[in-house]
């Protein structure tokens, strides 16, 4: 499993849950592991990188540092399969004006997409492997 880059997701949200299996299908050289942010591996390593606790959608750490918000994002996108990684070039745009966007999305994504209840998607015995427990 490779913890060098692992996203950290809002284990409650449904766009957060549709935005990992996104990824899972976009990754074929598994890049990224994951963890929920409401989970004790999430807990931890939201200590260990010093993320504030206001944060509560996706997180990427790699290489040793923390990005939320649109960096986050776009670093994941720069590793996806196809032509996602070309979402990346919008690094250029100032990070205040992709957070806008972002914000604006995060902000909605509950009444928008709903949140989980009890009963969630059971991953495949494969994408369980890149799950940190």
């Amino acid at each position: 499993m490779n913890r060098n880059r692992i996203v950290l997701f809002d284990g409650e949200c449904n766009f957060c849950d549709a935005s990992v299996q996104f990824i899972i299908k976009r990754d074929p050289y598994r890049y990224f592991s994951f963890a929920s942010l409401q989970d004790d591996v999430g807990k931890e390593l939201r200590k260990q990188y010093q993320i504030p606790d206001n944060v509560d959608s996706l997180v990427l750490i790699e290489n040793g540092k923390a990005y939320t918000k649109s960096s986050a994002a776009l670093r994941i996108a720069k590793k996806l399969d196809g032509l996602w990684h070309l979402a990346f070039l919008f690094i250029v745009v100032p990070s205040a004006i992709r957070n806008r966007a972002y914000d604006y999305i995060a902000t909605n994504r509950y009444k928008w997409f709903g949140k989980k209840e009890l009963s969630c998607m059971l991953p495949s015995p494969e994408e369980r492997q890149r799950f940190i427990a």
